[in-house]
Parts: C-alpha cells; structure tokens; sequence
C-alpha cells in the first residue's frame, strides 16, 4: 500500500505548482504533507487522488502506476476539509453511498456501515440530518464515509481547517487513535506545524513546489535541512549569525563566559507555563529566551538586569544550523 511519486511537476498557467517532486510514502503509516499556504501540497495530495493530472512524472500505488488511472480506479478515500456531504441523506446514508454505487448486497452494507458508525463513535446518531451534527462530528461521518469502500489509501486535505481550535485538537488525537485500528495508508495535507507534529509518523515539507525536508517529527524538529525548515516548524530567535530556538539559549546573571552574549532584559511575558524573556544585545538584536516559569523564579531576572545568553550545550538545534551545510552550500558545493 506504498505511494511512490517520481518527478511530478505540475503548472497552472505560469504558475509552478510542483516541481519535480520526488516522494516515497511508506505502507500503513500516517504522513503529513506541510508547507505553506499554495507551496504545493493540496496539488499534490490530488494528483495522488487522481483529480489532477500531472504535467509530467509518475504516481505508483500497491506498485501499480496509477498515473493514468481514473479515480474510481485508484481506490483511494478522500477527506475534504467542508466534508461534502450529502444534505438531504442520513448520516447512514451518507456513510452506505459508496457501498451502494458498487451494488454491494443490502445485508453487507448495513454491517458495514454499522461497524463503522461505531468505529467514529456516531452509532447513535445515524438517523439524524448531517446539518444536525457538530463540525466534529460532520467530520467523523466523512471519515467514515471515505473507510466504507476499504481503501487502500486514505486522503485527508486540511481535513480539520474548519474546525475551531479545542475541536480540532481533538480530532487530531481522536485520527491518531483511528488510524492506529485501520493501519491504512494515510496521507493529510496540513498548514498547521503542532497538528503535523502531533499526528504524523512522517512529514514531508513542501514550499514552493519544492520538498524541502521528508523525515520523522522528531528529525525535522532537532536536524532541519535548512532555515525555511526551522522557521516553519518552530519558533525561531536570532543569536549573532545563528538560528536557534528560544528553549535551547540558556540565560545567567552570573560573570559571563568566553561565548556568552550579554544583553539587558528588555521585557518579560508570560504564557501559561512559559516565560518569554526578550533581551537587547550590545549588538542591538533582540534575542527572545524561553524559560520555565520555575526556571525563572530561581533565576532572580527582572526588567533591566544585565544577563549572559549562550546555545545549550550539545543543543541539537546548534548542530543542524552550524554544523551542516544548508541547501544553498550544498549546491554550491556540488557546482564546484
């Protein structure tokens, strides 16, 4: 249940959707594609589907090319973000049409549908209008909709884009839980970096066309290829010429060391359990440190205090920025 995508590239008009994109999608696990709105990834996630056609390159499924296979010939599901529902359909009946477009026997699509409907936990509400459910629950009805046919591959664009903040936090949690019970091939296009880090067992970074980065969330967040990487999947602070994130900066009032940067404490904000401390350098950057708010309190640091900052050391995110050539020097590096 692998996609294999090679060399697609993609415009609209002189618009460069994709540009020669080039991603292997592992069988049975959960992926994000995440990027920047219009970098590429809802494109993407229809040429998969089959609802657009690339200008070149190639689109394998089941290590079948599919790249000229209509959509019905695909089997895949697909998740649209406003859910495209049936309005004058039953939630039942919006979950059985997929089954009964094939002219499945009755007595298997009502199973079916059952076994679903409590799967998405809509068992008692499959009787009702889909106007008469929550967002949330619109949302879960569409999933169940899109699993009904068995699909060898599950779509999902922006999915929870909708939905406010509280609900879609706990679809997320609720998807994770899902796909861990189907184990079926997923793929979600996202613009949200907490959703794609939360969920996902793979990301693939698209901008501009272009996939910056495909790894784990724990690679993209501790060894981004290059600065877009850190900036979009993370905050971000300046110290001298360095990238680094703001809870991997340590920050002293004590005598400063050979590295340290010194700065006076410019303000303070705290945010639920962090603390923000923004701090004017004698270079005149503004260098934002995050801090426990336990870390704070026995630091003794107010506004105004003269303290030392330095990169933690060992600090993964000191690694990828310093001491690994970014996309730029590597093609440099490959042109000489």
């Amino acid at each position: 249940m692998s996609i294999e995508i090679a060399g697609v590239s993609k415009r609209f008009g002189e618009f460069v959707a994709l540009d020669d994109v080039s991603v292997s999608i592992p069988s049975g696990r959960l992926t994000a594609l995440l990027g920047p709105s219009g970098g590429g990834k809802s494109t993407l996630l229809r040429i998969i589907a089959g609802l657009e056609r690339s200008d070149s390159g190639r689109v394998e499924i089941e290590g079948i090319d599919a790249t000229d296979l209509p959509p019905q010939r695909r089997n895949v599901g697909f998740v649209f973000q406003h859910y495209a529902a049936f309005k004058h359909m039953s939630v039942r009946r919006n979950v059985a049409f997929g089954l009964e477009i094939r002219k499945r026997p009755k007595h298997e699509v009502a199973a079916r549908v059952d076994e679903l409907l409590k799967l998405v936990h809509l068992e008692q509400f499959g009787d009702r209008l889909p106007a008469q459910l929550s967002g949330g629950q619109r949302q879960r009805m569409a999933l169940a909709r899109a699993l009904a046919v068995r699909p060898t591959v599950l779509l999902l664009d922006e999915p929870f884009g909708a939905l406010d903040a509280k609900v879609r936090k706990e679809l997320r949690d609720w998807l994770r839980r899902l796909h861990d019970e189907v184990h079926v091939t997923t793929v979600f296009v996202t613009h949200d970096q907490e959703e794609a880090l939360e969920v996902a067992d793979e990301i693939v970074v698209i901008n501009e066309g272009r996939v910056e980065q495909i790894g784990s969330p724990d690679d993209l967040y501790d060894r981004p290829a290059n600065d877009f990487v850190m900036r979009f999947l993370g905050p971000v602070t300046q110290l001298g010429d360095q990238s680094v994130r703001p809870h991997d900066l340590r920050i002293s009032t004590g005598a400063a060391g050979r590295d340290d940067v010194t700065g006076r404490v410019a303000r303070i904000t705290r945010i639920g359990f962090e603390i923000r401390v923004e701090v004017a350098t004698v270079a005149g950057q503004t260098v934002v440190v995050t801090v426990t708010r336990n870390e704070f309190l026995a630091s003794g640091i107010d506004v105004g205090a003269t303290v030392h900052l330095r990169i933690a050391p060992g600090s993964p995110t000191t690694a990828a920025v310093t001491g690994r050539p970014s996309v730029l020097e590597d093609l440099a590096t490959t042109a000489r």
